[in-house]
């Protein structure tokens, strides 16, 4: 898709269900790590995507045009360095997963919180999001796990508890990673 013809497919992306899964872009299959992933959280809900039979490899589907519910637009594209032309959820999750596109075809940023089972299976999330063979360790306040840069895209993941939060970015810096990861951690009070 040409950055020209993004303005151009908007209407028809939120015009039908049909138009949404003929026109949008989609995320890139998962690469090295994952270009974008899956997000399961809630308090009240904690095995949400257990209970759907989701596995923590699970990457983002956009199925909903809107507006991520615990981060900011504007602060994202500020703190990842890129304005923001559209952004998608993926309503599987609670709270679902928030994807942010700017020119490019790749999102500029894949967010994910999961809430998972069990620690173990929080780790499995970090595990496949920051592969420690190819992350450095990555904590801050109880939360552990990795941060690394790729060719196109870094990526910063933690786990506490049974909670794991993953970023990913198509910044080279995993600091824009980690703010991200970090506000919202805030924002849902985990």
């Amino acid at each position: 898709m040409r950055k020209s013809l993004l303005p151009l497919l908007l209407p028809c992306l939120l015009a039908t269900t049909v138009a949404l899964s003929a026109c949008s872009p989609q995320p890139p299959a998962k690469k090295e790590p994952a270009a974008s992933a899956a997000a399961d959280a809630g308090a009240d809900n904690a095995t949400a995507a257990a209970e759907q039979g989701l596995p923590a490899t699970e990457g983002a589907q956009v199925n909903e045009w809107t507006s991520c519910p615990y981060l900011d637009s504007q602060w994202v594209a500020d703190t990842n360095g890129q304005r923001l032309t559209t952004q998608g959820i993926d309503t599987r999750f609670d709270p679902p997963a928030c994807v942010f596109w700017s020119y490019p075809d790749a999102p500029q940023v894949t967010v994910i919180v999961r809430h998972m089972p069990s620690v173990e299976e929080a780790r499995a999330v970090v595990d496949w999001a920051a592969p420690i063979d190819s992350t450095e360790p990555a904590d801050f306040e109880g939360w552990t796990g990795g941060r690394g840069v790729f060719s196109d895209s870094s990526v910063y993941a933690v786990q506490k508890d049974a909670y794991a939060v993953a970023v990913w970015t198509n910044q080279q810096q995993t600091l824009k990673a980690e703010l991200i990861a970090k506000e919202a951690i805030n924002n849902l009070k985990l």
